[in-house]
């Protein structure tokens, strides 16, 4: 028989300034720079509360910073210098610069607080990309 452990296997840590557009599957740690809320919807009495709520998070590490886009539960865990795990990260295109976003497939995970300062003159989200065709004649 096969060990049970076999499937489970080692993140690989990504640093924020690996991260390129259209990519998937991140593992990061994370510090919390600021957040702010930017929708806030439904409500929150009744018997189901169905609320939406998404914050535009910076974070980053000691090799530079970028938005991460908080949903709902995850947006409570995102205090202003807290330290994170973000697993299963994925790069979404928001106007053209990049947002980091962990769907129901990932996990943010809050941590022992890391000893890194956060590069904060190497931001990711300010950086437009452009989509560009190709055509192979």
């Amino acid at each position: 028989m096969a060990d049970s452990k076999a499937g489970l296997r080692k993140p690989v840590f990504t640093k924020v300034d690996q991260l390129r557009p259209g990519t998937s599957g991140h593992t990061l740690t994370v510090k919390v720079v600021n957040a702010k809320m930017v929708m806030q919807k439904g409500r929150s009495d009744g018997p189901q509360s169905r609320q939406m709520r998404i914050a535009e998070c910076l974070v980053g590490d000691e090799t530079g910073m970028i938005i991460f886009t908080a949903r709902n539960d995850q947006v409570d865990m995102m205090k202003e210098a807290a330290t994170v795990i973000l697993r299963n990260a994925k790069i979404d295109m928001f106007k053209g610069s990049m947002r980091l976003a962990v769907d129901k497939w990932g996990r943010v995970e809050v941590t022992e607080p890391a000893s890194f300062t956060v590069k904060e003159d190497n931001n990711l989200s300010l950086i437009e990309y452009e989509l560009v065709n190709v055509v192979v004649e």
